[in-house]
């Protein structure tokens, strides 16, 4: 396979590409909001932000900036070699559900113990991520579960063709 053409960035934006691998996390205290069936599920400006070489960010909320009472334990669970065995929750709000719409991992590995207790959101599952007011963008590809702002330039992980990177 072709190597990636990266896309250089503007002042004030930020490269996937300069992101480290393995992963790091770290606070983020801008404004972040998750809506879904005309219920504000999430809003926190002390999340956690994982980056990840060819990945736009993943944000990690807080349980206490969650209303936890839309969150509904999912079946299956996945594997990361750097965070351990994720578990996921769907939302349900009135009649409307998005199933696995998120996910935790219950005991993270030592390098990402600050996750415990906190959960990130597929942009694709619900009605809006914003980060900053700013409505964010899916990582593409369905299983990863990055947000793409207007200051992230990629190419990111998930397109097609980018299987082995």
């Amino acid at each position: 396979m072709a190597a990636p053409v990266i896309i250089t960035p503007n002042v004030g934006q930020e490269s996937v590409w300069d992101y480290p691998r393995p992963p790091r996390v770290e606070p983020f205290h801008g404004l972040i909001r998750v809506r879904f069936g005309g219920v504000l599920i999430a809003e926190t400006r002390r999340a956690q932000r994982v980056l990840e070489k060819s990945h736009p960010p993943t944000y990690y909320i807080s349980m206490h900036d969650i209303a936890a009472k839309y969150l509904k334990k999912a079946d299956g669970e996945s594997y990361c070699e750097w965070k351990g065995i994720a578990k996921y929750f769907s939302l349900v709000v009135d009649n409307k559900i998005a199933e696995r719409a998120a996910w935790y991992y219950p005991n993270p590995t030592p390098e990402f113990a600050v996750l415990k207790n906190h959960v990130a959101f597929y942009a694709s599952a619900v009605d809006e991520c914003t980060v900053n007011g700013e409505q964010v963008r899916p990582q593409p590809g369905g299983f990863y579960g990055g947000w793409i702002t207007s200051n992230i330039v990629g190419p990111f992980k998930g397109e097609p063709g980018t299987e082995d990177w």
